[in-house]
């Protein structure tokens, strides 16, 4: 039984091109699939991307904490997530709601959130996504055990709707309920949500706390499913500390952990794939929009000093979808890293010479350009054209 493997090197040089590394059980078979990687990557291309070093026009008044996430609507027009809570005091009264809306050029439209009458709003903003009808969909991940300053000592077990101009539609769950992966009520710090408009389904990448995905009913939050990684029965775990330890996972070649880590971002494609990345596992796994696993693909996984190499996901416009997006999520050794889709062998990547320096969260609108949420501003990445060849300059 083969498993495929993707092994992406430390840095990625820009005179080699990138291959995925194949099956791994027998070498000779590992051979001939990175040859066969090598000879597609050749004559298929990869698109070219330049850093847009003033995007966004943020209003002079208004400072950002940490970007937590980024979304692309219908029209464009692209959804920022920030933390309010991560600036400095001395900054605290200067703070940009923590929902902004651009539009493609960058320019301000909005901004609206926070906590108010009604609702819960998250301690720990995390995920932002924005629905096809326009409802703007908001999780976040703080837990009791987090020490950072201004928090509450509570968990984000709650998923709040919205309209675009801030009204509340819906509150999902409710804060410091979760009752575990088993609870079809309540989320434990849920991480991301993609709507798949032919079923009006929500899929949720439940998350810091649970292991799974989890599907409800786009307009009422009825549940529908749910299943963890390679479509295993989600279980629960032990609390997690104030820091996350980086799990310790053998490069054995074999297919990996049988349950998610942190389901940490989701997308779905045109043709009804479900990507989840699962972030500390190393790895992005594929499911039908049932829940059916297909595939998975591995992402410097044999690397000790970076444990977080699938923390973002994007889809390249088109119908077909051609190249899937995913970050190694920060520091000198980030990356974007673009695979082909449909194979998932890498065809490329961008560094931080480039001035990728992470992606917590992306998204990518439909000229092709690709948005970053990490640090304290957001980061957009303009498609320029298809190089020949794998591209990382």
């Amino acid at each position: 039984m083969l498993r495929r493997v993707i092994r992406v090197p430390y840095a990625l040089p820009s005179l080699a091109v990138l291959a995925m590394i194949g099956t791994v059980w027998n070498h000779g078979m590992f051979e001939h699939a990175a040859s066969a990687a090598v000879a597609q990557a050749q004559s298929a291309g990869t698109p070219r991307f330049e850093l847009d070093k003033s995007w966004p026009h943020v209003p002079e008044k208004w400072k950002l904490g940490f970007i937590s996430s980024v979304s692309v609507d219908a029209e464009d027009h692209v959804w920022i997530l920030h933390r309010p809570r991560t600036l400095p005091e001395s900054d605290a009264a200067a703070s940009a709601p923590p929902v902004l809306e651009f539009d493609n050029a960058g320019n301000f439209i909005q901004a609206w959130g926070g906590p108010g009458t009604g609702y819960e709003w998250p301690e720990r903003e995390h995920g932002i996504s924005v629905d096809d009808k326009g409802h703007v969909w908001i999780g976040g991940n703080n837990y009791p055990a987090r020490t950072d300053r201004g928090l509450k000592r509570v968990s984000d077990d709650q998923l709040l709707k919205f309209t675009r101009a801030g009204k509340l539609l819906m509150q999902l769950g409710r804060s410091n309920q979760s009752g575990g992966n088993a609870d079809t009520k309540n989320f434990h710090q849920p991480t991301d949500v993609a709507v798949w408009p032919k079923t009006n389904e929500a899929f949720v990448s439940d998350g810091y706390g649970n292991h799974r995905v989890i599907v409800l009913d786009a307009d009422t939050g009825a549940f529908k499913r749910m299943w963890g990684a390679f479509g295993n029965k989600p279980v629960d775990t032990p609390a997690r500390g104030p820091e996350i330890p980086p799990p310790s996972i053998p490069d054995d070649g074999g297919p990996g952990s049988a349950q998610f880590d942190i389901v940490h971002a989701i997308r779905i494609s045109n043709d009804g794939l479900v990507y989840i990345a699962d972030r500390e596992n190393k790895r992005v796994q594929v499911f039908t929009i049932d829940g059916k696993y297909v595939t998975q693909v591995f992402v410097r996984r044999s690397e000790t000093s970076e444990t977080r190499t699938t923390s973002g996901l994007a889809l390249s416009p088109g119908p077909r979808q051609q190249f899937l997006y995913t970050s190694a999520l920060g520091g000198p050794t980030a990356q974007l890293v673009i695979l082909d889709r449909k194979s998932l062998k890498v065809v490329g990547a961008i560094g931080s010479a480039q001035g990728f320096t992470g992606g917590h969260h992306m998204a990518a609108d439909s000229k092709g350009n690709v948005y970053t949420a990490l640090g304290n501003r957001p980061s957009k990445f303009t498609y320029k054209s298809m190089s020949a060849r794998p591209d990382v300059r």
